[in-house]
């Protein structure tokens, strides 16, 4: 499960995504996915992310790792700017608050996630920035 630093392979990421009812193949088959929609923190500009996640104590939780770069994701900047937005999960479209997770919260949560998905260890271990953690709470 990871974001798609690689933007030029999310356009055929989401056609096969919502072809498929959201699974997707190569890379990602088996990995549970979501479309996160968000607009551009500067430019309100629409936007649609391909994005793994992780279902932690029925919370929807998605990572900001970026494969470990020295930089946030953009959505990151997007969610914090407009953290009301909508996730396709499957074939539903469901409007969604993002929080970002404070840090009391977020050490357990990583916890688990890096048990279930070793990478993201590995993507912390690459970069000082801590890799941020949001629930996705339909609303």
């Amino acid at each position: 499960m990871a974001d798609l630093p690689d933007t030029s392979v999310n356009p055929s990421v989401i056609e096969e995504f919502r072809a498929n009812g959201g699974k997707v193949g190569g890379t990602f088959k088996g990995m549970p996915m979501l479309l996160l929609h968000t607009a551009g923190a500067k430019s309100g500009a629409l936007r649609v992310n391909p994005i793994g996640y992780f279902n932690i104590a029925d919370k929807l939780i998605v990572v900001g790792a970026y494969a470990g770069a020295d930089v946030h994701p953009a959505w990151v900047h997007n969610l914090r700017a407009h953290p009301r937005t909508q996730a396709e999960i499957g074939t539903d479209t469901v409007d969604v608050h993002a929080r970002e997770l404070p840090a009391d919260e977020r050490g357990s949560v990583w916890a688990q996630i890096t048990t279930m998905a070793p990478t993201f260890a590995a993507y912390q271990d690459r970069t000082d920035r801590i890799i941020p953690l949001f629930e996705l709470v339909r609303i």
